[in-house]
């Protein structure tokens, strides 16, 4: 029977203690217990199933030497369904075995028609590079698997496009090389016969309506070649796959959910970092919350980074195998050095056994990382979400998951990554000084007793429908045809790309006017990735996303690579370069910026008396201004630099409310306090969104004043943080009252008397939190729920 996935390492047995005697020794460290809640997920029998009769005998017996004796019931249930050509997506959780739903339909294929090829697409190299292990050591004749991203060398490119015929790659080099090279392809898409969109829960937002569109755009140049892929598509589970891979592929795709593979019982804890001393002062360590990340917070509770490190090294002295998920790069590298640091004191030479893991690495430092982990050679990693879909790790003994990661999918899979082949598991959340982290460590039943959130994705926005079209038409010209495969819009987003001199119509359709091709960001990143270059050795560092650069790589900002701290001499935004020198300050860096929004059209609203809701359009113009330098062992402000970098302009969507001041006055809220009141209330509405919608602070933002120019009145604005929107927005107002109640809950709870970063403040306020009124927040929040409720 198979061991979960068909693509296993084992790295190791593991003589540790039992996750209840570990989970006891780590809540034993302090003085007061740090756990608000443990769930003990119990463990779960598979149920097998007899192979299909198509499976070819020399494809059963390539997965029995790789210990698969037979398939569990979900994955023989999927696989029937490709091979009989109906599109399917199969949304299990973590470790069921998903790989061989596709794998076994595809390489049946491959086998039977020696012309027939597979393309495979994942999210993350990593992913990609463990498939193709999977894969080659299956010893399939013909089958010739091979990668095709970023990293493959030039010289193996024309083989791989020649002599593949399963091909592992990427969304990103599908749309940059695959589509705009077709004719280059031409073979390979015309034996198309499967596309596997894997971890396909991870297209959401912009990203994943961008992805929408390059899949749309894959399907039209199979049809020119005459080839109509079966997509098989593997998730996490998340709520109603069929609807969201559907809009993902625009195709009809059948969901199979019922998942039956064994499943190991994991012990789950939410634990709540301590509440430091009130007298603590300057003289108690405050190491600061770095999260990506612009904050102006004064700690009110232990860091989630400093409990992490710390949870961490006690794991790895006991000899527990564990990988601690960290939201932000910088983080992943706070978090691995203070690990280490702690081992060394206790045993030299132990803190070699962790590292931080994380995107921006260069590509032989990502397979080092990746090899020393699936080999024992490290005990401990500290990563971002690299990990959370790429190596298939077996023998993990813990998971420690450094703040809430956004989404209850995005939870599970994380936490998922321990416990393989039936093993127990640790898996431990530990709460950052957040408005959800709070209220879900306090509300359980948030997480495990709630439906896992459906994916967002919007093909139709315009700010990514337009680009999309014009990339088609450079790939080749455009038909009428062709608009009802882009969906609604596309015949106005064609329109306006002819009115703009960007396409050009003839009577056989609409033609690109360019010789270059559109140069189209997926990720909506906000442009090209910047370079971070070491001045005296022109040694490339490590890479920083383009939307981040202006808080992360201005001049004077601290950046950290692999434990090793660096300071920017130079930001060049026009070349994408960063000039930087080893040093290692007693300060950390804190970037600043302003905001201003005005309203351009409104979609939608409910007036509710003397509160109005709204959704609509917006334009934001945001602008990194300062940044501060704070000492890192106290948290003391040295001092405020000025910046001097270009503003950001944004075309988004918004959900907002109004309230009259009348009806403010009436609830207690003085006139001299609406400022702090919405302000409060907008940063705790903006981080319980997540609850609501597949996304996490850092995908959105707000604006709130007591008098709006365009809505004349007391106004809280919650907008999406890409251009034309991700979803978010429309989630949050289809949503409002459960979201706003779930708000007001989480301010009202909070032990605090007069706000903190548990409920009101907020790790990237550009105003330094100020001003801010916990009390009139409640009572802000309480108007628009009592008119919304009528």
């Amino acid at each position: 029977m198979e061991s979960s996935s068909a693509a296993t390492v084992s790295a190791g047995p593991s003589p540790g203690p039992t996750p209840a005697d570990l989970l006891r020794r780590l809540r034993a460290r302090g003085a007061a217990d740090p756990v608000t809640h443990v769930e003990r997920v119990p463990a779960r029998p598979g149920v097998p199933a007899p192979w299909p009769s198509w499976a070819p005998p020399e494809l059963r017996a390539a997965f029995a030497r790789r210990g698969v004796v037979a398939p569990w019931q979900h994955q023989a249930q999927a696989a029937t369904l490709a091979y009989e050509g109906e599109h399917v997506v199969v949304a299990t959780g973590t470790a069921s075995g998903k790989s061989l739903a596709y794998q076994l339909p595809a390489l049946a294929t491959l086998l039977a028609d020696p012309r027939a090829t597979v393309l495979y697409l994942a999210p993350t190299k990593a992913l990609a590079a463990d498939q193709l292990r999977a894969v080659a050591a299956l010893e399939l004749e013909g089958v010739r698997p091979a990668c095709y991203d970023g990293d493959t060398p030039r010289t193996e490119r024309e083989w791989i496009r020649r002599h593949s015929r399963f091909v592992l790659t990427n969304p990103d080099m599908l749309h940059h090389g695959v589509l705009p090279g077709h004719a280059q392809w031409s073979g390979f898409l015309r034996r198309l016969a499967y596309v596997v969109i894997d971890e396909c829960h991870t297209y959401r937002g912009v990203f994943g309506s961008h992805v929408a569109h390059v899949l749309r755009r894959l399907r039209r140049q199979c049809a020119r070649f005459g080839s109509t892929p079966v997509f098989v598509l593997a998730s996490a589970t998340s709520g109603d796959p069929s609807t969201a891979a559907g809009r993902l592929t625009g195709l009809p795709v059948t969901a199979v959910t019922e998942d039956a593979s064994p499943r190991g019982g994991v012990t789950f804890a939410l634990w709540e970092p301590p509440l430091l001393p009130p007298d603590s002062g300057p003289s108690t360590p405050v190491p600061p919350q770095s999260t990506g990340d612009h904050d102006d917070l004064q700690q009110v509770r232990r860091s989630a980074l400093r409990e992490t490190a710390d949870l961490l090294a006690d794991t790895v002295a006991e000899g527990v195998r564990t990988l601690a998920f960290v939201r932000s790069r910088k983080g992943a590298e706070v978090v691995a050095a203070n690990a280490r640091r702690a081992l060394d004191d206790a045993v030299p030479g132990l803190g070699d056994r962790v590292a931080a893991y994380r995107g921006g690495y260069l590509r032989e430092e990502r397979r080092e990382l990746e090899r020393a982990l699936l080999h024992g050679d490290l005990l401990g990693l500290a990563s971002t979400n690299a990990l959370e879909l790429g190596v298939d790790l077996v023998g993990l003994d813990a998971v420690l998951i450094c703040g809430y990661p956004g989404t209850r999918a995005s939870l599970w899979q994380q936490a998922g990554r321990a416990g393989r082949s039936g093993q127990e598991a640790l898996a431990v959340l530990v709460a950052r000084d957040d408005p959800l982290d709070t209220y879900l460590v306090h509300h359980p039943e948030a997480i495990f007793g709630a439906p896992v959130e459906a994916t967002v994705l919007d093909p139709a926005n315009p700010y990514v429908l337009a680009p999309q079209l014009a990339c088609a038409a450079f790939e080749a010209p455009l038909t009428p045809a062709d608009l009802a495969l882009f969906g609604d819009g596309a015949k106005e987003a064609v329109d306006q790309l002819v009115a703009a001199g960007a396409l050009r119509q003839r009577p056989t359709g609409w033609y690109w006017r360019h010789r270059e091709r559109p140069e189209v960001d997926l990720r909506g990143e906000g442009g090209a990735p910047v370079c971070v270059v070491e001045s005296s050795t022109g040694r490339l560092l490590g890479t920083v996303d383009g939307g981040s650069s202006h808080f992360l790589l201005h001049s004077g900002a601290v950046y950290l690579h692999q434990g090793v701290s660096y300071v920017v001499d130079d930001l060049d935004l026009v070349d994408g370069c960063a000039l930087v020198h080893a040093e290692e300050p007693d300060w950390s860096t804190h970037a600043r910026d302003v905001t201003d929004l005005s309203v351009v059209s409104v979609r939608s609203y409910v007036d509710a008396g003397p509160v109005g809701m709204f959704l609509g359009e917006v334009d934001v113009t945001s602008q990194v201004v300062s940044y501060q330098r704070r000492r890192i062992a106290t948290g003391e402000v040295i001092d405020t630099r000025p910046l001097d970098l270009p503003a950001r302009e944004l075309r988004t969507v918004a959900v907002w409310f109004t309230l009259s001041p009348q009806s403010l006055t009436l609830a207690g809220v003085q006139p001299a306090d609406v400022p702090g009141a919405l302000h409060a209330a907008e940063h705790a509405a903006i981080g319980l969104l997540p609850l609501m919608a597949t996304c996490d602070r850092w995908d959105i933002g707000g604006l709130s004043t007591a008098v709006h120019q365009d809505t004349e009145a007391p106004t809280v604005f919650v907008y999406d943080g890409h251009p034309g929107g991700a979803g978010f927005a429309e989630r949050a107002y289809g949503t409002a009252s459960a979201w706003l109640r779930a708000t007001r809950d989480a301010i009202a709870e909070c032990g605090c008397e007069s706000g903190c970063p548990s409920c009101v403040q907020s790790p990237k306020c550009g105003n330094g939190n100020n001003p801010l009124s916990k009390p009139d927040a409640i009572r802000v929040l309480d108007v628009v729920l009592a008119n919304l409720l009528e």
